[in-house]
Formats: structure tokens, sequence, C-alpha cells
């Protein structure tokens, strides 16, 4: 049977804290579920540290770890916290090697959560993390994804962060990009995003609406590939999806990347510009199913017709 991600995540801190003297921090780690299977059931001895509820201070212990080479991984269980644990991160750990050659490996878990959360907790954050010089970002959705994170890490002396997203725990599967000869657009999805675009794409097909779909885990360094560029050649029309903020978020700047390379036009779709509320009606989240086909469409009948056919 094919591993989840949370299993994949559960295995390899096991063994990291095992076999390599490593640590785990984080705030409430060992509560019942212990953060959604991925925490293995291990001690404070064993390496388990449980922090305080202080958000603005627990990052910095994890840095401090990572300077003296324990290679910590540090779990920000609501990535909305992520504004509390940013200086640390981004303000030491980022800058560290660049301007003190000191390295800091610090392997940043930010787990992206919706509905009912409210406006701290609620949202991805990636997008800020991306302006930050010295962190890779990467928003894995699959077990080989998360894995090729991990073994960026542990090749590297630089703090990475990782845009998890609870929907990803129980994939126990890995994500093909869906290239077809007659698509209309191309969809480039990012963290739940594509598990909505997945269904999306099915909707879309049953009305002529044929997409390519192209599915991002690496978004600094963002790398545009070959497949990219033939697809948006093919379609002439690019729609980039993510779980983040729309506005001045990731997924306009790789819109604008896009569009640079290749002269073609590349929308973006990703969270209004709202706070999130804690009632059903007032959540801001992950653009849904409906969202994602609305926004095709309306991209796909707004083209000169010559391009349609």
């Amino acid at each position: 049977m094919a591993k989840t991600v949370a299993e994949t995540i559960s295995q390899t801190t096991r063994k990291h804290l095992a076999e390599n003297h490593g640590l785990l921090f984080g705030q409430c780690v060992t509560a019942v579920g212990w953060i959604g299977g991925t925490v293995p059931e291990m001690t404070e001895e064993e390496g388990i540290v449980e922090l305080s509820m202080a958000d603005v201070s627990g990052a910095g212990i994890a840095v401090g770890a990572g300077v003296v080479g324990r290679r910590p991984i540090y779990v920000i269980r609501y990535q909305g916290f992520m504004w509390y644990d940013a200086a640390s991160i981004l303000n030491y750990a980022a800058k560290s090697k660049e301007m003190w050659n000191q390295p800091c490996p610090v392997f940043v878990r930010s787990i992206a959560m919706e509905g009912g959360i409210g406006p701290v907790a609620s949202a991805s954050q990636h997008g800020m993390v991306m302006r930050m010089p010295g962190i890779p970002v990467c928003a894995p959705m699959t077990p080989c994804e998360w894995t090729e994170a991990w073994d960026w890490f542990m090749s590297h002396d630089e703090p990475i962060y990782v845009s998890e997203h609870r929907r990803s725990f129980s994939v126990d599967y890995e994500m093909e990009n869906h290239i077809k000869p007659n698509s209309k657009i191309t969809l480039f999805a990012i963290s739940a995003t594509r598990l909505n675009a997945l269904e999306a794409i099915k909707t879309l097909e049953k009305e002529g609406i044929i997409c390519d779909l192209i599915h991002l885990m690496w978004l600094k360094p963002f790398k545009i590939s070959d497949v990219m560029r033939r697809s948006l050649q093919k379609t002439k029309l690019g729609l980039v999806l993510d779980s983040d903020f729309e506005i001045s978020g990731p997924s306009r700047s790789i819109a604008h990347e896009l569009m640079l390379e290749t002269l073609i036009p590349v929308h973006a779709l990703g969270l209004e510009d709202k706070t999130a509320g804690f009632a059903p009606h007032l959540d801001n989240g992950t653009p849904t199913i409906d969202r994602i086909v609305m926004k095709v469409r309306s991209l796909v009948r707004a083209l000169p017709t010559s391009l349609l056919q």
C-alpha cells in the first residue's frame, strides 16, 4: 500500500531524530492527533520539544538550534501564525549564511488549514516568505514532493519554508501534469488548488473547454520549464491558481514571470482580499471548484473567436 503524505512526514521525522540527532519543535505537537499523524509518537528525550504558546518566541528557539547544527524541524501548526514567526526565520535564519557565513538549516513545516479558524490562523502564507532572500519556498502536495523538499534540506545548509496543506496529508499518490492536444487554457496550480483544479477540469471538459493542468511545487526559485512554455504557446492563455492571497501574491508574481517569458496573457486566481471569519459564510479559503470553473469560463469566452478555433 502506498504511503500517504502524513506517513511520509512521520517516518522521515522519526528517522531524522533517531539517526541524525535531530530535533522537532512546535506547539501541542504531542496532543490529540499528533498534527494529523505527521509527528511520530516520540518523547522529549528522543527529540520532540513542546514549546510554549508564545508564538513570537518559538521560532527563535528553533533557529538557535539550527545555528548550532541540530538541523531542527520547526512546525507552525496554523500557517497564519507565520506573521508571528517571521522575525526569527526571515530576519535571521534566512540571512545568516549570506551576511555572517553562519549556516542556519531549519526545516520549517508551515501548515495551512481552512474552515472556521478565523482571521489569524487561516490561509496559506508562502507569499510573505517568497519576498525574503536566502530561503527557498515550496508547496508539496504528494509523498514524493515532500521527500524532494526534505532531500533538498538535508543536502544544503540554509533554511527552507515548506508550505504544507492539511488536505495533502491523506494523499497517497503522485500528481501528473494533464496535457491535451486541443486545450484552450493552461492552468498552473499551487497547494490545495491542485486538488480543486483536478475536479474543475473534469467539469470544464464536459462543456467543451479542455484544459492543460500543470502542478507547481517549487515557488522560489521558480523555474519555467519547456512543458510550461509549450503549453502556453499552444493554448495562448494561462491561469495561475493559489491558496494564498491573490493581490501582491504568488499567483500574480508567477503569472507575471510566465507572461514576460512567453508574451502570452496569464491571469491569477487566489484568496479574495478580505478577512476570514469563523462562520462558514465568512470564510476565505482556497478557490473552490466552482470559482475555478467560473474564472476559466470567463477567460476562454473573452478570447477572440480566431483563437478558439
